[in-house]
């Protein structure tokens, strides 16, 4: 058995930005699980399609229970080929993308095709189609549940970087993330801690010595 997902999206931009802004996606802010991109292959075919290849790394972290089932460099990172082609005349950007390793404890295989939207040319629909699939035995079901709401979350994520790198791309100032604010606060605090440390230490050697200064 096989979960199947189908949703549609749109981006606020036209389909010229969008298609620009696919080839400079990462880093963002919400794609800190992508770990690298390289271009395997690129043709541009005798009809002006340009097809490209490329291979994503990305961590890999599994729930607490998977962890118990399967070996430990089953996390470290999984390896995804990912097959675009754009069609400037149609503008349509389709893109193909699967995992190459750990395949038969869970794989992914995702369809995404991007389109001018019909009723206003200035925004960019999406249709998205993936199908989650698992060949361990007497697992499969939850694996598959597991994959499919990590595809969902994933989304989200994806389509916030696609966000915020249109908005850096047209000149605007992207808005700061949650991470990012949390980060901050987080050495802030580091650095208030550290300096009271500090301080503390200071006080307590000064005291020391009035200390033996009165025996």
């Amino acid at each position: 058995m096989v979960k199947y997902f189908l949703g549609f999206n749109e981006l606020r931009s036209s389909w010229d930005q969008v298609f620009a802004a696919f080839w400079q996606r990462y880093p963002n802010p919400y794609s800190k699980h992508v770990l690298t991109e390289d271009i395997l292959y690129r043709e541009v075919t005798s009809d002006h399609k340009m097809l490209t290849r490329r291979l994503l790394t990305k961590t890999n972290h599994l729930p607490r229970w998977a962890e118990r089932l399967f070996p430990a460099n089953v996390v470290h990172a999984v390896y995804i080929l990912e097959d675009s082609i754009i069609d400037i005349h149609k503008k349509t950007l389709t893109t193909y993308t699967w995992n190459i390793n750990h395949s038969s404890v869970m794989s992914v295989e995702e369809r995404c095709v991007y389109c001018e939207n019909p009723e206003d040319k200035n925004w960019t629909e999406i249709r998205r189609e993936a199908w989650v699939s698992s060949k361990v035995f007497g697992f499969s079901r939850p694996i598959q549940e597991f994959g499919l709401a990590r595809f969902k979350s994933n989304v989200t994520k994806a389509l916030k970087g696609y966000e915020y790198t249109l908005a850096k791309m047209q000149g605007d100032t992207p808005a700061r993330t949650l991470v990012e604010t949390a980060k901050e606060a987080t050495e802030k605090a580091k650095e208030t801690a550290l300096a009271a440390k500090e301080k503390a230490r200071d006080l307590a050697s000064k005291a020391a010595t009035k200390k033996q200064q009165y025996v």
